[in-house]
């Protein structure tokens, strides 16, 4: 697991975030502006696109938006605003894009990850009084593979596991989301609880490793270009 910052120089902030095979480059860019329903609110927002790119995988991605792709990026986006106070942002938006370049599973799990770190890159940037994110935000996979409750699935363990479930927390160790899927087998109380106790220790060692990322604070520029 790794966070490389600035790996592009145009974004407010980016991040190549790696948990093994898997690679996501995350920006996040500064727009002046917030959506229509919020203009005059005072208020900020976050929002995150999320794309697998062609030859991420084995067979080629087309470039296109699809069904799955737009439910992963509403994840992403609702698990860094839970972080986020909107209303120290001021009324500006942060886009954060997270562009797949090597998919070996877990990829909206680092998306969130290495999401965070750029936003949080972005918004320090912008020399706020306050700075707007309250806690950490970080993810992980968990699931049931031959019967035994594992953490951060590889694709091979995640193709083939009788339950597939992603963990969204902050850094107090509350959950933020949880999705949980019996993949033909379902699941029970007891393997759910190990489950979750599995995500909690692995996302606490995930914010250990941003937190020392984030110790130094990133170099002096401009977020607005």
């Amino acid at each position: 697991m790794s966070f490389e910052r600035d790996f592009t120089d145009m974004a407010a902030g980016s991040v190549l975030v790696k948990f093994g095979r898997t690679h996501v480059l995350c920006t996040a860019s500064i727009d002046e502006d917030v959506p229509r329903w919020m203009r005059g609110s005072g208020k900020g927002w976050v929002t995150a696109e999320y794309n697998m790119l062609p030859g991420s995988s084995p067979e080629r991605i087309r470039r296109r938006v699809s069904g799955r792709d737009q439910e992963i990026q509403r994840l992403i986006g609702r698990s860094l605003r839970a972080v986020c106070d909107m209303s120290l942002l001021g009324e500006i938006s942060i886009d954060v894009d997270c562009d797949v370049l090597q998919a070996d599973g877990g990829t909206r799990t680092a998306s969130i990850c290495g999401g965070y770190v750029a936003l949080h890159d972005a918004i320090t940037r912008l020399g706020l009084a306050t700075h707007p994110l309250t806690d950490f935000c970080a993810a992980v996979s968990v699931g049931v593979v031959d019967g035994e409750c594992r953490l951060d699935l590889p694709y091979i363990e995640d193709s083939t596991a009788e339950t597939d479930m992603n963990v969204v927390m902050n850094g107090s160790g509350e959950f933020i989301e949880v999705q949980g899927t019996a993949e033909g087998v379902a699941f029970s109380r007891d393997e759910l609880n190990q489950l979750l106790d599995l995500a909690d220790g692995g996302i606490a060692q995930i914010v250990a490793a941003q937190r020392q990322v984030l110790a130094t604070p990133p170099a002096v520029r401009s977020a607005r270009g």
